[in-house]
């Protein structure tokens, strides 16, 4: 059966200016750079993620390095697959799995961050955040085995749009320093997410249900 976890399904707000902004951007990479080379440097963000967020409990611009890193995963991981795909590369499954599994590490690194600027009695927020975007990824990655198909986007709102948000909200932190902290930010990230986690399973589960459901009256035919 063929593989089709290079082929991402789903539909988000920022999707077709992605597409033209990929478009434009794959001609420009440079032939010595190859698909691997943009996957593995989601470590290097993650690091200046985590280090530069460390930073920012001393001086509060140090989230814009913060936020660069986090354009820095976004751009890399918009093309690596494309630049494999384009060149041939041939590493799809091995692309599949490092792909996500650094996009996990790289969500690990901005609440790692974020956990180093709270206070130590709203940190227990973030660990029930990275629990609720965790369930999200596993939805998708259960999803893709049982039906073949790899979704990304739930609502409208896919990885472009979380990243988004976390740079909002970087922004938001340095111009309203001491007046807007991520600790009041937390209850609403974590209520909307929960509901979106809710609504995402339950849709989930009914299209799976009626995948079933029709696999059985085609049996019994």
């Amino acid at each position: 059966m063929a593989f089709h976890g290079d082929k991402k399904e789903g539909t988000w707000l920022l999707a077709t200016a992605e597409n033209r902004l990929k478009d434009w951007l794959v001609p420009k990479v440079p032939k010595g750079v190859e698909t691997y080379h943009l996957t593995m440097t989601t470590l290097l963000w993650c690091a200046m993620i985590i280090l530069f967020s460390f930073l920012a409990r001393h001086w509060i611009h140090f989230l814009w390095v913060v936020s660069f890193a986090i354009i820095g995963q976004y751009i890399t991981d918009l093309l690596d697959g494309e630049v494999g795909r384009r060149r041939n590369t041939g590493l799809v499954k091995w692309g599949y799995y490092m792909d996500h599994f650094l996009d996990y590490l790289f969500l690990c690194s901005i609440l790692i961050g974020y956990g180093l600027m709270v206070e130590d009695h709203n940190k227990y927020l973030l660990f029930y955040i990275l629990a609720l975007f965790g369930a999200f990824m596993v939805n998708s990655f259960l999803s893709f085995a049982a039906t073949g198909a790899f979704k990304i986007a739930y609502m409208g709102i896919g990885p472009t749009e979380v990243r988004l948000i976390f740079i909002i909200a970087n922004t938001l932190i340095i111009f309203f320093d001491g007046k807007f902290e991520i600790a009041q930010m937390l209850p609403f990230v974590l209520a909307g997410a929960t509901f979106a986690l809710f609504v995402t399973v339950y849709q989930t589960q009914q299209m799976l249900w009626k995948i079933d459901m029709e696999s059985k009256r085609n049996a019994e035919k």
